[in-house]
């Protein structure tokens, strides 16, 4: 049963469900937008700019963005019957569908993204129930390469947006764009170093400010616009035009889908875990239902798929404040937010260059993501290293060479036109081939790429100390004078499979 404390806070049964009073639940709230708004301003500033809309178009979709982040956010948190998990979990855009819906926009503008949003999502919203079951062909050899793919596409975005990003500007590449871009880095790494943990945290928005005041003082900003316009509104339904549904672009989307939703089922547990609190299947459906909900209606409202954002469950652990009204009215405040066009038309006057300099950072942090997800993944005895390093290099193609695929049909181009589709088709397919299928190479040292991870290193030599004249090392093997294999173990007594392709800790 719930108590009451003479300071308004009320403790509850779960962890999640306390209340801490009005101001204290606004406050961690206001914290919560704070530490996601950079990375939730980002995706409509990408999409916007690839799309070529005017200033005034990208403030609508970055307050379309704030509006229905702000929904999904109370939808998750607060929950009604069958969606929501009713976890501290912020949702915004995200990011692991911004290259994708780049791609998508190129060919079928604004209305075509929308309709692909919209029907991914209503696929999602039909097997979120039985995801929890299929999670298992997504572990972290899959989810890591696609995270790292993710953050890689997105370079080509900061470097156009550090020299301007208008192709036929007269000063596209110039010096002084690329010398912002890069004063707006150096400011985000000197943040970064400072010891009080909130500037730190908030670097990427600091940097903006900061940057965006310098390029004010300089003449490299122009705010004239900003004034043009309400202050407050509603965003407006379909304001770009009724949504497009091209097939090819909703199966490129769906893919996308799924790692969204394999990525919010993580952090769902993840959450659970940190909060002290039972996540079951149940719930864990509640949260990806309200998810695949929010993305479907975002369109609607001129938004984009919806995830829940990872740096509000560090957020959480940090601050150890569990309460899932603190992040409701977190989304309260997102909504709010969203019904000011006149800071959408803020973040619009912002100088590319500027964006350009926190991008690098910002898209930078997803890859480096991917990179530590895929550093839990065991590479021994398998073929993992096949698995990442074809994906990979899939993905890239279309990164590395954007015309690879003009000969082929238009339905192959515009699916894997996206390196994140590219990867996450490749990974998916080769993790089956791989780790599912029994056929074929057995399962111990399947290859040169399977028993190539494995290094040998000091704990080995202590075994190897009883090797005899006439032993040698053949095929990156030890065999004896025969040619036949030395059994090596370590120092358990364990057979150790391994080659020697170099020498340890490169002595």
């Amino acid at each position: 049963m719930a108590k009451e404390t003479t300071s308004g806070e009320v403790a509850a049964a779960r962890p999640e469900d306390e209340w801490l009073g009005p101001g204290k639940s606004l406050a961690y709230g206001i914290q919560h937008v704070l530490t996601m708004y950079g990375g939730i301003i980002a995706p409509p500033l990408i999409i916007g700019g690839a799309a070529g809309v005017s200033a005034n178009e990208i403030a609508l979709l970055v307050a379309s963005c704030l509006f229905i982040g702000g929904l999904a956010t109370i939808l998750q948190s607060f929950g009604v019957p069958f969606f929501g998990s009713q976890l501290p979990l912020v949702q915004g855009t995200s990011f692991a569908s911004v290259a994708t819906m780049t791609a998508i926009v190129a060919d079928s503008g604004l209305p075509g993204v929308f309709g692909a949003v919209m029907a991914s999502a209503a696929l999602g919203l039909l097997i979120a129930p039985f995801f929890s079951r299929l999670v298992r062909f997504f572990p972290p050899v899959v989810t890591g390469t696609v995270i790292t793919v993710i953050g890689l596409s997105l370079m080509p975005v900061a470097a156009r947006w550090a020299m301007g990003n208008n192709t036929k500007a007269p000063d596209y590449g110039s010096i002084a764009n690329i010398a912002l871009a890069a004063l707006t880095l150096l400011i985000v790494l000197l943040l970064s170093k400072v010891a009080i943990p909130a500037i730190s945290r908030l670097s990427i928005l600091f940097s903006i400010v900061i940057g965006t005041v310098i390029a004010s003082v300089i003449g490299m900003a122009d705010f004239s616009k900003v004034a043009a316009g309400p202050i407050f509104a509603v965003p407006t339904p379909f304001a770009f035009g009724w949504p497009v549904f091209d097939i090819a672009a909703i199966i490129s989307m769906f893919i996308v889908v799924l790692v969204i939703l394999t990525e919010t089922t993580a952090d769902i547990l993840a959450v659970g875990e940190i909060v002290d609190t039972p996540v079951d299947r149940r719930r864990i459906g509640d949260g990806l239902r309200a998810d695949m909900a929010a993305s479907a209606i975002a369109p609607v409202f001129n938004g984009f798929t919806q995830s829940a954002f990872a740096q509000n469950v560090g957020l959480v652990a940090i601050t150890g404040v569990k309460s899932r009204f603190v992040v409701t009215a977190g989304g309260v405040v997102l909504l709010v937010l969203g019904m000011l066009p006149v800071l959408g038309r803020v973040v619009a006057a912002i100088p590319y260059p500027v964006l350009g300099g926190a991008g690098l950072v910002l898209f930078g942090t997803v890859a480096a993501s991917g990179i530590k997800t895929l550093s839990k993944v065991d590479y021994n005895g398998n073929m993992n290293l096949v698995i990442v390093a074809a994906s990979v290099g899939f993905g890239m193609l279309p990164i590395a060479a954007p015309s690879f695929y003009d000969e082929f049909p238009e339905w192959v181009g515009t699916i894997f036109h996206s390196g994140i589709s590219s990867a996450a088709i490749m990974a998916v397919l080769l993790n089956l081939l791989f780790n599912h299928l029994r056929l074929g190479k057995p399962a111990e040292n399947p290859s040169v790429f399977g028993t190539a991870s494995r290094v040998i290193d000091y704990s080995d030599l202590k075994a190897l100390s009883r090797l005899r004249n006439g032993d040698r090392i053949e095929d990156g093997r030890i065999v004896d004078a025969d040619g036949n294999p030395v059994p090596v173990c370590d120092a358990d007594g364990k057979p150790v499979p391994y080659r020697l392709d170099a020498e340890p800790n490169g002595h």
